[in-house]
């Protein structure tokens, strides 16, 4: 079993997972798509955000991310957790950073409909959040922190490193071997997870998911008005996804 984990790829995950758009992504459904549980064969190499190979939504700007800096170490990590394969887009084709960003920028971020008071411990997988830090916080330090660990390493920021390193400092995050404040580097990746793999098949007019590929990949039909043509047809029907935005 420990062996298959292991060895999953975003191919598989694309065939045999149940994720469906918005879902929470538990912290153990896969194991994770990136570090000691990818196939290092279904990953591109450093992938760069906001640059001319990569800028497919640069017009958009930004609400939370307050350089390029910042944006191109989210972009590069979200694609090493999603890469881009035979199947379709990765995360920055799919418009992942945005929607982080959309989501950092409001009421996701600030945490301003949770309970935010203490006491704060480091509580068990299944407790949920127990930090003091709102998301904000601990994604601004999460990023300065993947900069920092690849200086460190590597002697060049995050999104200058091959990514074969950036999977190695993913994975020290994602087993908890890098000291944060106020939060632990698992819970961190954690976030970074479920916030990529959300932005990959939330509806587009949250920032994510461009042009339905991610429903695509997955052959989900989005939000139909109805399905009575469809119902008592016995074979599989592959329907074209609608988003809520395109509704009329």
């Amino acid at each position: 079993m420990e062996e298959n984990k292991k060895n999953i790829s975003r191919r598989d995950f694309l065939k045999t997972s149940g994720v469906a758009t918005g879902a929470l992504i538990g912290g153990g459904l896969i194991g994770g798509l990136v570090g000691y549980n990818i196939n290092k064969n279904d990953s591109p190499t450093n992938k760069i955000a906001g640059t001319d190979e990569h800028s497919t939504q640069t017009d958009q700007g930004w609400q939370f991310f307050r350089n390029y800096r910042e944006f191109d170490i989210i972009a590069n990590a979200t694609e090493r957790i999603y890469p881009e394969d035979d199947q379709g887009p990765g995360a920055i084709g799919l418009g992942v950073p945005y929607f982080i960003d959309s989501q950092l920028a409001g009421q996701y971020g600030s945490n301003s409909k949770e309970y935010m008071h203490g006491p704060f411990e480091v509580g068990a997988p299944t407790q949920g959040y127990q930090s003091r830090l709102t998301r904000a916080e601990i994604f601004r330090q999460g990023i300065e922190m993947l900069d920092a660990e690849a200086t460190k390493r590597f002697d060049k920021g995050f999104s200058k490193i091959e990514g074969a390193q950036m999977d190695e400092i993913l994975t020290a995050f994602q087993k908890d071997e890098i000291k944060m404040a106020g939060v632990t580097s698992t819970f961190f990746f954690r976030l970074l997870r479920t916030a990529t793999l959300e932005g990959a098949y939330s509806d587009p007019m949250y920032k994510g998911n461009v042009n339905m590929d991610g429903w695509r990949m997955k052959g989900f039909p989005g939000h139909q008005m109805a399905y009575i043509n469809e119902i008592e047809n016995e074979k599989f029907q592959k329907i074209e996804p609608q988003s809520l935005g395109g509704m009329h």
